[in-house]
């Protein structure tokens, strides 16, 4: 399945990413330690394991995670019974000085090409200039990551889009990083972690209580940028385990995270332990936690002309307006009807968002009409029954005004023109399964990206609708990138 979607803006990502280094000694140690590359579940029959069993089976499973880790996995259909003996008997080494002396290196002295092009076993330096060209991020090329988890192996997947324009271009997984926890939700952010004027990162969101930073720019990489929160430490005396957390941290899934555009070290995340937090990724801390829900909180989201107000949507039946300059301030709420599923601000202007609920509903908000007032409850400007199970999304086109994507596990995406009285203007099935993430393009605002349950991702040029292209064909010019000056 394909639970989360961030396209990367162009101009961002490095033309050819570098290759990681290879982690030193102590790296590795680190990671054996920490434990995040232990991808054995914990279950009931932990509970009847003894302490030894369980520290051979940690050892064990540390081992193999390792050598995972290293580019050595061991393949054993029993791992208890394997060891480096086995491996090693592959290899024949006790018999190595025994082969025969007469043997050639190359199985015939006299065999000899005309050329080098006609010699099979010199490579062509073509081979080269292609690979490199496979490699190379070009200009005009879409960057879509993808966070999915497949055969119980989670990853980030980067997607390259030929021509983001054209949905039917060429469309290929340019590298993949592998993570450690079920991935839920994802936020791209520029925040230089690294130095620099710019950066190009992937914020995760996971089972797990940490959010990991990962750098696009480098593949092969083992380990993320930055963590926020966390695990400290697991401990285990009988059968009983006990968790300390780092600093700050939230103690349950990460459900939904938001970068600020404006303040750009700055990231929300909600999360299933009921609290918001607003963290400072330069330095890896918790600048501030929120309290205000009473359930699993499952989305945040900024406002885009007003950077230090953050909206939050809960299970528990409500969306808070909070700003981050007044945090002792109880905030603005609004009732809904269902448990909160995604929160979106209006691009277009600063007093209106819209939130999709559980049982298919999405209402719209406009925040002049809050009051602080518990007493009080604010009627929505609209509500409509969009769809006939959950919207796990929502998507407002930053272009055209008005206009929203709505994703659902009917497995359907429609689009709704809100202007005047709301209605849905196209609807289409992507073929994803249920649909968990949708996103329109940044660069190209009429291409939709759709994720979902068949974790295959999808692409929707949502001008190719008749009654798209009639209503808001004239905004096409304006969404294609200026010819490249001679």
């Amino acid at each position: 399945m394909i639970a989360a979607i961030s396209w990367v803006p162009k101009g961002f990502a490095n033309s050819v990413p570098t290759a990681a280094d290879p982690p030193s000694k102590e790296e590795i140690e680190e990671i054996v330690k920490s434990g995040v590359l232990d991808t054995r579940e914990g279950g009931d029959d932990d509970e009847d394991m003894s302490d030894d069993e369980f520290g051979q089976d940690d050892d064990l499973s540390n081992a193999l995670s390792a050598a995972n880790a290293l580019g050595k996995a061991i393949k054993t259909g029993n791992p208890e019974a394997d060891s480096l003996t086995d491996a090693l008997k592959e290899l024949d080494m006790d018999n190595y000085d025994d082969e025969d002396d007469g043997a050639e290196l190359f199985g015939s002295s006299n065999l000899y090409y005309a050329s080098n092009k006609m010699d099979p076993y010199l490579k062509d330096g073509d081979e080269d200039s292609e690979e490199e060209e496979d490699m190379t991020i070009k200009p005009e090329d879409g960057i879509i990551v993808c966070a999915r988890n497949e055969d119980d192996v989670s990853h980030l997947e980067v997607w390259i889009l030929e021509d983001p324009s054209d949905v039917n271009s060429n469309m290929y997984v340019h590298h993949d990083v592998v993570i450690p926890a079920f991935p839920l939700c994802t936020a791209w952010l520029d925040c230089p972690i690294k130095g620099g004027e710019k950066g190009n990162f992937i914020a995760v969101g996971s089972m797990e209580p940490a959010i990991e930073i990962w750098d696009l720019d480098i593949m092969d990489e083992v380990q993320p940028s930055a963590t926020l929160g966390g695990v400290a430490e697991k401990k285990k005396k009988g059968t009983k385990k006990s968790i300390k957390y780092k600093d700050g941290s939230h103690t349950d899934s990460v459900l939904g995270l938001a970068w600020n555009k404006e303040y750009r070290n700055i990231l929300a995340s909600a999360s299933a332990d009921k609290l918001v937090k607003i963290w400072d990724v330069a330095t890896e801390t918790c600048n501030l936690t929120l309290d205000h829900h009473t359930d699993k909180v499952q989305a945040v989201a900024w406002n885009h002309f007003a950077p230090q107000v953050l909206l939050s949507g809960s299970f528990d039946h409500t969306v808070v307006m909070k700003d981050g300059r007044q945090p002792e301030h109880s905030g603005f709420k609004w009732s809904v009807a269902a448990d909160v599923e995604s929160v979106a601000w209006d691009p277009h202007t600063e007093y209106s968002f819209v939130v999709s609920l559980e049982n298919g509903m999405v209402s719209g908000f406009d925040i002049r009409n809050a009051s602080s007032d518990p007493s009080s409850q604010p009627k929505p400007r609209f509500t409509l029954h969009a769809h006939d199970k959950a919207v796990c999304a929502i998507a407002y086109n930053s272009l055209v005004p008005n206009l929203l994507a709505t994703g659902s596990m009917d497995k359907m995406v429609k689009l709704w023109d809100l202007s005047s009285e709301p209605s849905c203007i196209a609807s289409n099935n992507p073929k994803a399964g249920a649909v968990f993430s949708i996103s329109f393009s940044v660069d190209c605002p009429f291409t939709l990206a759709v994720g979902g349950s068949k974790g295959k991702l999808q692409m929707w040029d949502i001008l190719s609708d008749a009654e798209v292209s009639r209503r808001y064909g004239k905004y096409a010019a304006r969404s294609k990138p200026p010819p490249p000056s001679s």
